[in-house]
Parts: structure tokens; C-alpha cells; sequence
């Protein structure tokens, strides 16, 4: 897989392994972290009073991901992030981004384009959510993560899309029908 720009000036950020189920934040905790995903794949989600898990977010690899309102505004986190695959992330303090006025041209262009990407990405998640049927989230969803069907589990899938794990069977049936 070729690596981005920007991960050339991750390069010196400090990597970690985590190991699958293995959490990064929970909700309370205070963080000056956020996680560039080199290899596997994270989650962020929350639970409502049931237990019942939401996913806000996946990060698969050349993705960053971190509870954004708790880390810029110094707030307890609200957001789970934990690993959802063995991976190897770089952790980037928000104290470092000093260190991000280095950025040469095209890594900060790039930069610009990946936080764009997730704010897009955001935005027709929730717009999706708010008007669109279950068959075209999942389709979104493929388009959004293409390696992510055949590698996460499909409950995970369902949920963020706001749907049963039946209803992702059923609409994952009729697409398959459709080819």
C-alpha cells in the first residue's frame, strides 16, 4: 500500500501495537491524543442506557481518529475508541501539532484533504441517517470503506448504519440479488 504524504511526517510520532479489543479512550476520560491508523483498524461509539453500542467511526488504515471535541476543548471524552483488528497506530499529541508548522506544501495539502475527507464523510453519514434507506447507507458505506465489509464484523457494520444486524442481512441479500 503506498503511504501518504502525510505519513512521511508521522514517521517520527511514537508508533504502538494494540491488540484487538484493546482500548485507546472511554467516555470521562481526558485525552491529548489523537490515532493515525498505519495498519488495522479502530472504532469510535458510544452506549446509550441499554448498553447498547452506537459506532460513530471506523478507522481503518491512512485514517485518524480521536474523540476531536475532548481533545481541542479540553473535555472529558464522551467516545469509546478501541481496536477492532491487531494494529499498529502512530500516537499524535495535540501539544505536537507545533511541530505540524514543518509541514512541507504538499503534506500540509494532503492533510487538509484527509480532514476534509472525514468531515464530508460525517456530513452524508448524517444526512444518510436522517433520509436515506438502509440500502443506501450500506451503499455509501462501501463506497466510504471499501475493505471494511469482508473485515469487520457485520453487527459493527449494522450499527453504524442505524440498523438491525437482520436488516443489513436482508439489504446485503437484495444487493447481492440486484448483481
Amino acid at each position: 500500500m503506498k503511504r501518504s504524504t502525510v505519513y512521511d511526517q508521522f514517521k517520527s510520532f511514537p508508533s504502538r501495537s494494540i491488540k484487538k479489543g484493546e482500548y485507546l479512550l472511554r467516555p470521562g476520560d481526558l485525552t491529548k491524543n489523537f490515532f493515525y491508523v498505519e495498519k488495522g483498524c479502530l472504532r469510535s461509539y458510544v452506549t446509550d442506557s441499554k448498553g447498547k453500542e452506537h459506532v460513530y467511526q471506523f478507522a481503518p488504515e491512512d485514517w485518524v481518529i480521536s474523540d476531536e471535541e475532548a481533545l481541542m476543548e479540553n473535555k472529558p471524552a464522551i467516545l469509546y475508541i478501541d481496536a477492532i483488528e491487531d494494529s499498529e497506530i502512530k500516537v499524535l499529541s495535540n501539544p505536537d501539532l507545533n511541530e505540524w508548522t514543518n509541514l512541507d506544501k504538499d503534506a500540509a495539502s494532503q492533510m487538509i484533504q484527509q480532514l476534509q475527507k472525514k468531515i464530508n464523510t460525517f456530513r452524508r453519514r448524517i444526512i444518510q441517517l436522517l433520509s436515506a434507506s438502509a440500502e443506501q447507507r450500506y451503499s455509501t458505506f462501501i463506497k466510504t470503506y471499501p475493505n471494511l465489509a469482508q473485515r469487520i464484523p457485520q453487527k459493527m457494520i449494522a450499527s453504524y448504519l442505524g440498523i438491525t444486524p437482520e436488516s443489513l442481512s436482508r439489504v446485503r441479500k437484495e444487493l447481492s440479488e440486484k448483481k
